[in-house]
């Protein structure tokens, strides 16, 4: 910064670009890192969910929905594959 302070107005527009570069940059990483985090699952949760998947057969749908909610993605289909994407 103390070589900033003499500088010319080309050699500070260039250096003011960069600092907003930086720090677009640096807003969509912290997006991204937000976005991860609210896509964790609860410890408390999975011991819910685990609960569920050891009573598959006697879960009613509603908890088997939340189940695929907290578990999976996004789930990709054709008339000859089907790709699941899991959060695990």
């Amino acid at each position: 910064m103390d070589t900033l302070t003499g500088a010319s107005a080309v050699l500070m527009s260039y250096a003011n670009k960069k600092i907003e570069a930086l720090d677009s940059e640096r807003q969509a990483l912290a997006k991204a890192i937000a976005d991860l985090s609210a896509d964790v699952v609860a410890p408390e949760k999975m011991l819910q969910i685990s609960s569920y998947l050891d009573n598959w057969d006697n879960v009613d749908f509603d908890d088997r929905r939340q189940v695929a909610d907290a578990m999976i993605t996004v789930i990709r289909a054709t008339s000859e594959n089907v790709a699941i994407e899991w959060k695990i």
